[in-house]
This record gives C-alpha cells, structure tokens and sequence, in this order.
C-alpha cells in the first residue's frame, strides 16, 4: 500500500515538472526583439554633438556649449545614402550652424596684386650743386634758407676775391699792348674764362678800366635750395659746393619690393599709388627701373616710377602706397580657389572636397599642391580637377569634426 502512493507523488511530480517546461518553451521571449530593441538605442547614443567654436566639446544630446553657450550642432547623423568611410557627413543644419559653404573649382587667369610702400623723392638727374669758381670770401648772400626757391640766372651769392682783382689788373695790362703782344693778352682772358666770367663780363671789365672787387655767383638752374653750406664771412676755396639745388618738376617714388614680391614685378608694370597727404587723389604710373642689387640690411630692393609735379604738390618724403597688379602668364589657366579653402599643416596643405552623385553634405580631405598665393586666392598646381567642390568656408569646423570622429584630417592622415 505504501509503495502505491509513493509512486503516486512521483507521478506527480514529474507532470508538474513537464507543465512548467512546456510553459517556459511556449511563452519564452525570443532573444531577435531585445536585439531590435537595443540596435535603436545604439543609434541614439551614437550621435555626437559638439561646438562649432569648441570643437573638443563632445556631448551625446543636444544643448548648449558649456564654454560660450552656443547651440550644440549634430556632427554624425544616419544617412541613407552610402558614403565613403573616411568622409565626414553634415546635416543641412549642422552646416548652416558652422557657416560651412562651398564653391566650385574653375581656371582663372591668374593675378596677383602686390601692395608696395615707398617714398617720394627727388629725381636724382635734376639735382645741381651750386660751387664756387674762384676761392675768397662771402661777402653777401641772397639767399636766406633752406627750402627757398630760385631761379636760373638768378644772383645768389658775392665773392670777395684777391686772386681775381690780380688777374683782372693782368687783363687791364696786357689790354694796352693787346697789338704788340696778343699771346700774353689771350693767355690773361683765357685765364678768367676758366674761372667762369664770359666774354660779356671781360668786355666790360676791359671797357671800364676798372677793377671788380666782388663776383657774382648766379644759379645754374631753377628748383629749390636743398642745403645751404655756407655763410657770410665764411673763406670758400675754388670748386667749393655752396648750394644744393633741387629741380621738383619731375620726382621718384621709389617703392620698397620684398625678395618675395620681385618674381612678379617687372619694368614697365603699371603702379596705382596715393599719398598719405593727398588721399582724395589718385595717382599712376609705370615701373621705370628695379634696383638689382638687395639691400642688406632691409632685405629689400628699390622700384622706381616717374611722375610729372609740375604744380609742385608732390614733395620729397612725403609716404606713398602702391598697388601693382601682376598678369602670371606662367601659371594661364591654371585652377585657383579661395584661400580660405586651404588648411596649412607645416609642409602639407589640405582641402575638403564634397563627395559626388550625392546630394547630402558628405566631404573628405584631400591634399593638394598649391602655387603662388593671389591676395585672397591660390593657384592649385596639382590635387583638384575642375569642376570639383570643395568647402571654401567653414573649412575650420569640417576639419574638427574630422577629428572627432578619428577620420583623416589636417592633423590625422
């Protein structure tokens, strides 16, 4: 009897055993949907934002930058396009929050302008000194200062001289037996021609009779005293310089050219230039001589134009600033794009060129070889086909992203 029941219970116990079994086998959630369920929150915790101004701010939900309280902008996004697994991809507001915009690649006819800094100055082939022909004594100067103007002809200056009051009485004698003794009559006229008196003057001194105490100096040629070296009472020996004479009716500017700017400067260029002093008017001219020697201690090398002053407003010193604007026939149709586009890092310079047949904002670095920078542009000599596009602003925020992201960029290959 007892071991009837005894069985029962394990009877009993294995059906209990089965009940549970089959409801675990039927009821058991499969494994697949917790699955689907966590692919969709790693999609969430995947998108990154950041800073457009900060780019090692790093967040996983949108706000505000902690630094400057910027809006945070989404930097990785699912895209439903493919895209290249090295490239960076900007929703369309992401883009507009880094003001990232770009532009087509196309050949230009390369120009550069070169902006030069000189000064006026006197045209050297229209200065004259103004010397003394005989030795003596200022008696009387006509001229007060430095700066005053003269004219040709004018009378500048007396000399009292004791070696031409001998060789006027000289002349005065040898005049009386002009008939008997014309060699020693010549040789004394001839010896006041070479102190400058002409034949006019000796004529009158052999016509009076008398001898001339002073000589006059009178001025070669018009312009303005630039240096005055003597005074009255001062002794002068003969070939002495008196005066510094400036004729102002045509002046230099000569420009200052850096070694960097000489490949692209030539004679005969056209320079636009103005003055610190006239700064309502324009003016311009053509490069007439480049120095070809370099200054070794300025590093630089004169360029030289010409221009007329005839109404005397342009005045030595005075500051000009010029502009050159250079045709590079070297580098004709060459590609040129903004500098803007270009990233520098020591030897290399990189561009982000937008990924193509796709409409999404997608863009991958690129490194190029670049030629003369012109002003805001550069020539591309190798790297980018026409027709390309590239980013031409925002190139610093693309290249962050890159960064974050650990793809190729300025600072990771």
């Amino acid at each position: 009897m007892k071991t009837i029941i005894s069985n029962k219970y394990v009877l009993y116990g294995l059906l209990i055993l089965v009940g549970l079994f089959l409801g675990w086998f039927i009821f058991h959630t499969p494994k697949v949907v917790d699955d689907g369920h966590n692919h969709s929150a790693d999609s969430t915790k995947n998108e990154i934002w950041t800073c457009s101004m900060h780019p090692q701010i790093k967040m996983d939900k949108p706000g505000k930058c902690p630094i400057c309280a910027m809006d945070l902008i989404l930097l990785n996004q699912n895209s439903t396009a493919q895209m290249d697994s090295d490239a960076i991809h900007f929703s369309a507001d992401a883009a507009a929050l880094a003001n990232v915009a770009t532009s087509i690649v196309n050949r230009q006819q390369p120009s550069k302008e070169v902006r030069l800094y000189g000064k006026v100055q006197a045209d050297e082939r229209l200065l004259q000194n103004q010397v003394a022909h005989i030795s003596g004594r200022i008696e009387k100067l006509f001229v007060g200062f430095t700066g005053e103007a003269v004219t040709k002809g004018q009378l500048l200056a007396l000399i009292y001289s004791p070696e031409l009051i001998t060789a006027q009485q000289e002349l005065l004698e040898a005049a009386k037996e002009k008939q008997l003794q014309p060699a020693i009559y010549e040789a004394a006229t001839e010896k006041l021609r070479q102190w400058m008196l002409n034949d006019k003057q000796i004529a009158q001194i052999e016509q009076s009779g008398r001898v001339k105490t002073k000589f006059e100096v009178y001025a070669n040629t018009s312009g303005v005293v630039t240096t005055k070296k003597v005074n009255v009472g001062d002794y002068v020996s003969q070939g002495a310089s008196l005066f510094d004479i400036a004729n102002l009716s045509r002046v230099w500017v000569l420009f200052d050219a850096y070694e960097s700017d000489l490949p692209f400067l030539n004679v005969g260029n056209t320079v636009n230039f103005s003055l610190q002093a006239l700064p309502d008017k324009d003016f311009n001219s053509t490069i007439r001589f480049i120095d070809p020697v370099i200054d070794p201690v300025s590093r630089v090398a004169k360029v030289r134009v010409e221009i007329d002053n005839s109404g005397g407003k342009l005045k030595p010193e005075m500051f000009a600033t010029g502009i050159v604007k250079a045709n590079l026939n070297a580098y004709k149709d060459k590609l040129v794009i903004p500098r803007s586009a270009v990233l520098w890092t020591g030897k290399r310079s990189v561009v982000y060129v937008k990924q193509p047949d796709s409409d999404e904002l997608n863009f991958r670095m690129r490194e190029i070889e670049t030629g003369p920078m012109l002003g805001n542009s550069y020539v591309v000599i190798s790297g980018l086909e026409e027709g390309e596009e590239i980013v031409s602003d925002g190139t610093f925020s693309v290249d962050a992203a890159a960064q974050l992201e650990g793809k190729p960029s300025m600072m990771n290959r």
